[in-house]
């Protein structure tokens, strides 16, 4: 597992909201435990895009047909354990990852924890997505996704608060 490289290429695409110094180095670390937790093999390539909350609600409509903003986008490039690879690097590109920071800081709020750890679980949610879980139409997919998120989160040092109700 020392030979695997993983490249987190990180891009803000918004103006709002000043990331906070370390949140780069969070996903990165994210990413990795993710990948360590699923026991993925080789390099690979991630992009995480902080938009705010007009922007995301643009993917939205244009990718997914529901006008409306949202804390986190994926768009796997993998199909089935089947991914791209880029030519120059061999590294399995395993999609892109978008994050209304925006979005994320309201609901780091609402929950009553840091944005350090809305991000993380996000990074975490969106990485199990990229590869291949789906929790859309199915329940079991989404408790065993939090579990994992969770587990990931707890690896990071920012295990969940214990309510996730909003005042």
């Amino acid at each position: 597992m020392t030979d695997n490289k993983i490249r987190v290429i990180i891009t803000n695409k918004q103006k709002d909201i000043k990331i906070p110094t370390g949140l780069r180095m969070l996903i990165r670390r994210c990413c990795n435990a993710v990948l360590r937790m699923e026991k993925f093999e080789g390099s690979v390539e991630v992009s995480v895009t902080f938009v705010n909350n007009e922007q995301i609600k643009e993917y939205n409509a244009q990718y997914r047909n529901k006008n409306i903003e949202t804390d986190v986008l994926s768009f796997p490039m993998g199909e089935n354990g089947v991914y791209d690879v880029n030519p120059e690097t061999g590294a399995k590109i395993l999609g892109d990852i978008v994050i209304s920071i925006e979005k994320a800081q309201e609901q780091a709020k609402a929950y009553g924890h840091s944005l350090q750890r809305e991000v993380g679980f996000l990074t975490a949610h969106s990485m199990l997505h990229l590869l291949g879980y789906d929790h859309e139409n199915n329940n079991l997919e989404r408790v065993r996704m939090r579990e994992k998120e969770e587990l990931v989160m707890e690896q990071l040092g920012l295990p969940a608060s214990s309510s996730y109700i909003e005042p």
